[in-house]
Order: C-alpha cells, then sequence, then structure tokens
C-alpha cells in the first residue's frame, strides 16, 4: 500500500516556476515507478512525466519540451517536479501516481498506476 500527497501548487505568472512534491508513505516506495498527471475540467488525465524507481528513465509528454524535470530521493519518500517556463495552458489539476510497473513507455497510460494522490492545484496566469 502505498499514499501519495502532492503539495507546491498554486498561482504563478507565465514564464515563472513552480516545484511540486509528491511525499509518499509505504515501504514499496523506493521499488515504484512514479508519474505526473494533469486533468482539466471537462478532460481526461493527460501524461506529464514519468521515473522509474532508481531514477534512471524518465519520461515526459511531448507538451513538456524540455521546461519540466522529474526527480526523486528515495531516502525521502518523494518524487518531484520541477516546472519551469510555464504557460496559462498549464493550468491544471496536477496528481502524482505509483505503480509497480517497471521502466518503459507504459508508464504513460494512466491505467497503469494503482496508487494516486488527491492532486494539487497549479494556476498560470497571463
Amino acid at each position: 500500500q502505498v499514499q501519495l500527497v502532492e503539495s507546491g501548487g498554486g498561482l504563478v505568472q507565465a514564464g515563472g516556476s513552480l516545484r511540486l512534491s509528491c511525499a509518499a508513505s509505504g515501504r514499496t516506495f523506493s521499488s515504484a515507478s512514479m508519474g505526473w498527471f494533469r486533468q482539466t475540467p471537462g478532460k481526461g488525465r493527460e501524461f506529464v512525466a514519468a521515473i522509474s524507481w532508481s531514477g534512471g528513465s524518465t519520461y515526459y509528454g511531448d507538451f513538456v519540451k524540455g521546461r519540466f524535470t522529474i526527480s526523486r530521493d528515495n531516502a525521502k519518500n518523494t518524487v518531484y517536479l520541477q516546472m519551469n517556463s510555464l504557460k496559462p495552458e498549464d493550468t491544471a489539476v496536477y496528481y502524482c501516481a505509483a505503480t509497480s510497473t517497471g521502466p518503459g513507455p507504459a508508464l504513460e497510460w494512466d491505467y497503469e498506476y494503482e496508487y494516486w494522490g488527491q492532486g494539487t492545484q497549479v494556476t498560470v496566469s497571463s
């Protein structure tokens, strides 16, 4: 069992930066792949980024284009999403998720994830 709590969301101007954190509880965190997804009203969840259990493999949504960086600290049971050069279209609720699925393109699919956080709102003003 893994419990996830996101933090770090908020209101930022276009071009600004935010760092999201996802604190995990549970002994299986260090062996879990972790992902970030986002969702806006009326739309399904969109893949943002994912990282393998070791941190050695990372994956990003096409829209990221070098602006975001996912990382993890297994000693702190935390995964991060550094978001730079934010745009108004990045406004969404961002969710952290955990999965036992190993590295690979499957990490881009939300149905691969067994555990989800409650989400944190990110609002980018123009």
